[in-house]
């Protein structure tokens, strides 16, 4: 759909029917400095892609690339012909001022394809719906921004940070619940993280960056890598992959507030 460089079309780009998305030695430079460098990634559908990477990495200047909000300097860019595509960012400002209820917010969602209220159940969040977005918590305001990136009905999730302002807990069960949604929707999933802890048992390829690809894979193996041990360095010393199991959901209530 979308080519950034000369010499390869859409259906050589292509590997599969079920491919949507893929970037292909991406380069990104801001006043003469790399922020990417020659970074390659594909996203399909029905498979949950994490990028992990320190602050300053590139994380964000790379799903601003996968969603065309900017141009690479080089590389290129497929995308699925009409893939649909929800986003939701690391964060909103809101004017504490507005008042705007959750209901409200979501009716700002343009070409939406789902009644808000049917979304807002799927995420776990119904008792929202009335409530002003500012007294929302860390937990609830996340969940509500995954509803409004799921209203269009998109083949594409791509999730800046989805978990921050969220206590340990409710981080794994918002990845558990990420992961119900692609399996329920079959849709791909871009998501962006700087903490690989919690997205052991929701997430199938790990993408390791810090301007460049530094190792990839599933994510024991991206673990026990050496460059993902170089990177993070003693961070990693008796490391262990969470996985939350119990047989009990944990409010919204016990999250932790933003500051």
């Amino acid at each position: 759909m979308l080519a950034l460089s000369a010499g390869r079309s859409e259906n050589a780009m292509s590997d599969s029917s079920a491919s949507l998305l893929e970037l292909r030695g991406v380069t990104v430079a801001f006043a003469g400095r790399a922020a990417l460098s020659d970074v390659s990634l594909g996203v399909s559908a029905a498979e949950i892609v994490t990028v992990i990477g320190p602050n300053g990495a590139g994380k964000t200047t790379l799903l601003r690339v996968a969603l065309g909000l900017q141009r690479a300097g080089g590389g290129t860019v497929w995308r699925r012909s009409q893939l649909r595509v929800g986003y939701m960012p690391q964060r909103v400002a809101i004017d504490e001022t507005l008042p705007l209820t959750v209901a409200r917010f979501l009716t700002l969602v343009p070409q939406m394809r789902r009644d808000p209220s049917a979304v807002l159940a799927e995420v776990g969040a119904s008792h929202t719906h009335t409530l002003p977005v500012q007294t929302l918590s860390g937990g609830e305001l996340q969940r509500v921004l995954l509803a409004r990136a799921l209203l269009r009905e998109p083949d594409l999730l791509v999730l800046d940070e989805p978990a921050q302002g969220v206590d340990i807990a409710g981080q794994a069960e918002l990845h558990a619940l990420i992961r119900r949604v692609r399996d329920r929707r079959g849709c791909g999933v871009l998501l962006v993280t700087h903490d690989l802890h919690f997205v052991m048992s929701a997430t199938d390829r790990v993408v390791c960056l810090n301007h460049h690809v530094c190792c990839s894979g599933h994510p024991a193996e991206v673990s026990r890598d050496p460059a993902y041990r170089a990177l993070f360095g003693q961070a990693v010393e008796g490391f262990a992959l969470y996985e939350h199991h119990h047989d009990h959901r944990h409010e919204l209530a016990e999250e932790v507030r933003d500051a």
